[in-house]
């Protein structure tokens, strides 16, 4: 050892004690060696070893530390010649030590005067035989006091009774004084006057009275001290155990040592002593032979815990390396092993105390665990336990719950990212090694945690489900704050790694989503939101009192909607009652809309900064983006349950801020608040208002492509009819997108191989869209086929019809495409799921039902059914195949039957037709981008597609021109409109048809009709049938003399569809 570590410390002498500090004890018996002799020694070199716990083991160890020091034993008053002698034999060493630590000073001072190294060599040797014979002469008092001890009272201490704890005897002193832990016939000594206190206690004894004036704190620090080294040799489990429990005794709060004691030992870093005592119990052979000593390790922990935040304490602070928190409270499935412990540590709400601790610690955990146990993990799961036993307990104050919640809300918070073994692992099983700052957490760990949290949760809302939200006056301030500490944990929970998985299990085991509602409902109601914030302290002063219940409200209920069937929606009163969803849904859409106006269009990067201002708003700012989100995905949901059963009017989704006459051309504008709410909430607009946007978009690409809606540099198609299918496939595959936006002139070959009459001025083309849609899409194309109510979707076996069907999937795409940029209606109906994947939006179980809903039916009605029940199902699907590999083996039980269901549809809407599909998309989004469609929902687009499912007659007469003789009202006039009303919706249909070359009305009305329907007077024979000129949108009608002739005739033209080749 270089002279240059020994330091003299000038407190020693001046100690009223005669103490040294911060030593670690020597053995008695044996003599100093150059180790020894190091005192004061630098931070760090005493670790979890000089306690005898060896790292990443729970073993005790029986090695001595690496750099003990030396202590003598402090010292009281005594009346007779061996204190004295004691006394004489400590001021001897400590005379030299002091002696060779000035001289060891003295020679690194830089003094030129100072002695030459062989001079300063021959000093420190002399020094060192000088403390040699000092400590030998200690040793040899030592064996005499022992000597004298036993023959006094004999070695096995049989002669011991009460008089010797008294305040005039020196019998503790003694045996302290001369106490080696190395010998067994000492520990059989001290384990003896244990067992004599122990029984003095549990006969009711008085301690504080026993050794009132008798051993002062000194002298008991060292037989809890002793107790330690002992503990850290060779151990037997029945002396452990009393030892322990005498301990216990000793930290006895009554005692006026207790607080010093306590500090002693936290000086001597116990917990790292306590950890592995701990680890060494759960991990030895022997555990079974452990299991007495955990009831005196929960009374000892209890005692040292109860030190922390004790008013009455005034123990030091603790390095928090070493605290209760970093060591203890880190340690795997604490509350398991130990739960007395558990008990007295919840009950007594030491974990309010704790709070700065455990914060203070998250970041110096210990690492001598296995590496996918880490420490925050551990700590997490026991401070998760505790929050879960202590918002259980009701007589628990509420603020001090809000402050436990804000506790497990940081530590989620300050969790690194994890990743799961079962993500990471290879075919053959191996898990991959790499140097990137992710923990991997154990597979049992992790399922622990989250089986916590959600106890956790269910503890917390059923807090929030006693509080009566019936009251008229509102929510207290004290369950605001304890719902806000709440809401910002579910909200840490919801977007942590190590939560993955888990709303399924929280919104099917906890109540979370009714708690939620009736808390968001109530403070609707109430008028709260404004009170609310003043307990969101994390968020901007003004933030909106929502924003926090809403960020775990929406992506909850969304998930609920996404899994829920049609039959539980209507029968569910769990989540939101159907009474309830009219005011749901306006709460969401006036929080949308709020935010969508106050949210900047143009967010600047967010920085990192330290000002808590600053952090505030890049918090506030984040949650406005993630909740405005979740309300654009919810309320989309909800209007599509809301267009399978109508529980609000369709209207109800849109906002009245909406209405204006200038949004539509503000929409068109990029980068204003109109654009942006068409883009991310397009249902908070009438649906007039996006037809409108709609039409304004075409117009302006018209204009682009150079398109003057003239006759020149238009494309000429010449079909036959006889092979009309063919025909347009083969000119329209030839065309280039631009061709397809320009304009299509259509000459048309009859059955006889004749150019038919007449000049295409529109009428011909919008007649071609209407009759090669109606055989494109027929059945007998075998390209599409049709569900039970007459629905297309793409055929999944089109290949067998047509070796290069995914070629006319996509020339069906382009005409599709092509209708709707001409603002053509074609009758085609297809399936919802169709209509999402021609949005290219998810599909999910629910679309199931509109392709097949017989078999969605049938599944739903596994649901209730048991293992037994489900016993003749395997993973195939209908048509025989696997629906993954090995599923024909599988079978379908209670717990996987949702799995089943999912995969079924998924199958279904999905793999069956996703090429030709695909296919049909790509044509389609030619001529119609997917940004113009994303602003209608699945039944709105098929209007785009469609027109009005009906005529309306009313509209129709509001926008009729009269030529000729006829006017409004003229007699042929009032009939002719009688009669039209008195058709069949097939034959208004086919009179739509006649007149204009499209069976649909416009989307918008008549009025929009270019141009108008006109009706011109036609001769003077009324046995003439009627004529038509589908360019002009014009009916020639004679003069019929009654409402029988005049429909008869209409009939006969419909049928024999004449009279458009005579124009």
């Amino acid at each position: 050892m270089g002279t240059q570590s020994l330091q003299y410390d000038a407190t020693l002498r001046c100690s009223p004690k005669r103490k040294f500090q911060s030593h670690a004890i020597s053995t008695p018996d044996e003599p100093p060696s150059k180790k020894t002799l190091l005192f004061n020694s630098p931070e760090g070199s005493v670790n979890s070893s000089s306690l005898g716990i060896p790292k990443n083991s729970g073993r005790v160890a029986r090695s001595t530390p690496d750099v003990p020091s030396l202590e003598i034993p402090p010292t009281v008053d005594a009346h007779d010649g061996f204190e004295e002698g004691e006394r004489q034999t400590e001021d001897l060493v400590e005379t030299a030590l002091v002696n060779n630590a000035n001289n060891a000073a003295m020679s690194s001072s830089g003094d030129p005067t100072q002695l030459d190294g062989q001079a300063l060599l021959e000093l420190q040797n002399a020094s060192a035989a000088k403390i040699q014979r000092y400590w030998k002469a200690l040793q040899l008092r030592r064996l005499e006091a022992r000597e004298s001890f036993c023959r006094t009272l004999s070695t096995l201490v049989q002669n011991v009774d009460w008089n010797c704890f008294g305040p005039d005897s020196d019998f503790l002193r003694q045996l302290l004084f001369f106490f080696n832990a190395k010998r067994g016939e000492d520990v059989d000594m001290l384990c003896k006057i244990c067992d004599i206190l122990l029984l003095y206690v549990r006969s009711d004894g008085d301690l504080v009275t026993l050794f009132a004036g008798g051993v002062d704190s000194s002298r008991v620090k060292s037989v809890v001290v002793y107790r330690f080294d002992w503990a850290s040799s060779e151990i037997k489990p029945i002396p452990f155990h009393q030892l322990l429990e005498f301990a216990v005794c000793l930290m006895n709060p009554n005692f006026q040592w207790s607080c010093e004691i306590v500090e002693y030992l936290q000086m001597k870093k116990v917990n790292c002593f306590f950890r592995g005592v701990i680890g060494a119990l759960l991990q030895s052979e022997r555990h079974t032979k452990y299991l007495d000593c955990s009831s005196a390790l929960s009374k000892i922990l209890t005692l040292v815990a109860s030190h922390v935040g004790n008013y009455s304490c005034h123990c030091s602070s603790v390095d928090p390396r070493w605290s209760f928190s970093s060591q203890i409270l880190s340690i795997p499935s604490l509350w398991h092993n130990l739960p007395d412990f558990k008990k007295a540590f919840c009950s007594n709400g030491f974990i309010s105390n704790y709070i700065l601790e455990i914060a203070s610690c998250a970041d110096v955990l210990p690492t001598d665990i296995l590496a996918n146990h880490p420490g925050q993990a551990c700590l997490l799961a026991n401070v998760l336990e505790t929050a879960t036993w202590i918002l259980s307990e009701p007589d628990f104050a509420p603020e001090s719950r809000a402050e436990i919640i804000g506790l497990c809300t940081s530590l989620l918070d300050g969790f690194p990212k994890i990743t799961s073994p079962i993500d990471r692992t290879y075919v053959d099983g191996t898990i991959p090694i790499d140097n990137d700052a992710n923990y991997y957490l154990d597979v049992d760990l992790q399922r622990h945690i989250l089986t916590l949290f959600q106890h956790l949760v269910n503890a917390a809302v059923s807090g929030i489900l006693s509080i009566d939200f019936s009251d008229s006056a509102g929510l207290s301030s004290t369950e605001l704050q304890f719902v806000g500490s709440i809401s910002f944990f579910l909200h840490g929970m919801l977007h942590s790694s190590i939560t993955d998985g888990i709303m399924t299990e929280l919104v099917h085991t906890t109540e979370i989503v009714p708690a939620l509602w009736n808390f968001i409902k109530s403070c609707h109601t109430n008028d709260k939101w404004q009170f609310f914030s003043k307990y969101c302290s994390q968020l901007l002063p003004d933030a909106p009192g929502w924003l926090l219940p809403l960020s775990i409200f929406c992506p909850m209920y969304s998930h609920i909607l996404q899994f829920m069937d049609i039959v539980e929606l209507k029968k569910s009163e769990r989540y939101v009652s159907l009474e309830d969803l009219p005011s749901l849904v306006f709460i969401l859409k006036e929080a949308l809309w709020e935010l969508l106006l106050t949210i900047p269009l143009q967010s600047s990067s967010l920085q990192t900064t330290c000002s808590p201002l600053d952090n505030k708003k890049m918090l506030t700012q984040v949650l406005k983006s993630s909740v405005m989100t979740g309300l654009c995905e919810l309320l989309i949901q909800l209007e599509k349950w809301n267009n399978m059963d109508q529980f609000v009017p369709p209207i109800g989704f849109c906002s009245t801020k909406a209405i204006s006459d200038e949004f539509a051309s503000q929409a068109l504008i990029v980068g204003t608040h109109e654009a942006e709410i068409i883009r991310l909430a397009p249902f908070l607009v009438p649906f007039d208002t996006r037809l409108e946007i709609f039409q304004l978009r075409l117009e302006a690409d018209h204009l682009l492509m150079g398109n003057s809606r003239q006759y020149f540099g238009s494309r000429t198609l010449e079909i036959r009819r006889t092979n009309l299918l063919k025909d347009a496939f083969n000119n329209i595959s030839l065309l280039s997108a631009e061709d397809l936006k320009g304009r299509i002139q259509i000459v048309f070959f009859n059955e006889h191989g004749m150019k038919e009459a007449g000049v295409d001025a529109g009428g011909i083309f919008r007649e071609f869209m209407n009759i090669i849609t109606q055989s494109a899409f027929s059945l007998e194309s075998r390209l599409f086929k049709e569900t039970a109510d007459h629905l297309l979707y793409p055929n999944p076996e089109s290949k067998l019809a047509h070796a290069d069907h995914l070629q006319y999937f996509h020339f069906l795409g382009v005409l599709l495409g092509k209708a709707m940029y001409e603002g053509i209606t074609v009758c085609l109906p297809f399936t919802i799921f169709f209509l999402r994947k021609l949005k290219q939006k998810e599909t999910f179980f629910n679309d199931l039902f509109s392709l097949d809903p017989e078999l969605y039916r049938t599944l739903v009605n596994l649901k209730p059914k048991n293992s037994d029940d489900l016993s003749y199902i395997y993973f195939i699907a209908p048509d025989g195949k696997e629906l993954f590999p090995g599923g024909a083996r599988m079978h379908v039980t209670a717990h996987n039957v949702t799995t089943y269901m999912h995969l079924v549809a998924n199958y279904q809407l999905n793999c069956q037709n996703r090429v030709q599909t695909a296919q049909f998309v790509r044509g389609f989004q030619q001529l119609i981008p997917k940004e113009w469609t994303d602003m209608f929902n699945e039944h709105e687009f098929q209007l785009l597609i469609s027109g009005s499912l009906s005529l309306n007659v009313e509209d129709l007469q509001l926008n009729t021109n009269y030529s000729g003789e006829y006017h409004m009202d003229h007699v042929v006039i009032v009939m002719f409109w009688n009669v039209l009303r008195k058709f069949s919706g097939r034959d208004q249909e086919r009179f739509l048809m006649f007149v204009t070359g499209s069976a649909r009305g416009p989307i918008r009305g008549f009025g929009t009709l270019n141009p108008k329907f006109g009706i011109k007077s036609y001769g003077d024979d009324p046995s003439r049938l009627p004529l038509a000129s589908t360019c002009f949108n014009q009916l020639h009608l004679p003069p019929y003399q009654t409402e029988e002739q005049m429909h008869a005739k209409l009939i006969q033209a419909l049928s024999s569809k004449s009279g458009f080749d005579l124009m």
